[in-house]
């Protein structure tokens, strides 16, 4: 007869690998698209909602930081200028550090709360809030 930690390690082994990851939020890659000298980014719409933020205040930030005009339109952005995927990716995940995960315990669990005129983001899992700038 097996031990009691024999089995779990065989159930473990038999697992899929993404039952077994600890990390349950992922952010969608951005898929870009160049077009002469525009860059679209296709699923801008996908990524607000899995971040639970707005897409027009997600589309404000990727402009501002990218330093360039653009237009919002049924899910997708289509920004003047050239931008690799690497680059957009990585204004996301500054968009992500700042506006969307809690500053106490990372959680992803977040949302916006204006009081007077400061915006802040409060944290769902521990109840921790933290003042952003404005866009």
């Amino acid at each position: 007869m097996r031990s009691y930690e024999e089995l779990l390690e065989k159930a473990y082994a038999e697992m899929p690998e993404e039952v077994t990851r600890r990390e349950r939020f992922e952010i969608p890659r951005v898929k870009v698209q160049r077009e002469g000298n525009r860059t679209i980014i296709k699923n801008l719409g996908q990524i607000a909602k899995t971040l639970n933020r707005s897409e027009d205040h997600l589309y404000k930030y990727m402009v501002k930081s990218l330093g360039t005009a653009g237009i919002l339109e049924s899910g997708r952005v289509i920004l003047q200028g050239k931008f690799t995927e690497d680059e957009v990716q990585k204004e996301l995940d500054g968009y992500v550090k700042e506006y969307v995960l809690c500053r106490e315990c990372q959680s992803p669990d977040t949302e916006f709360k204006k009081e007077e005129r400061v915006l802040f983001v409060k944290c769902l899992a521990c109840g921790a809030k933290h003042p952003v700038r404005n866009i």
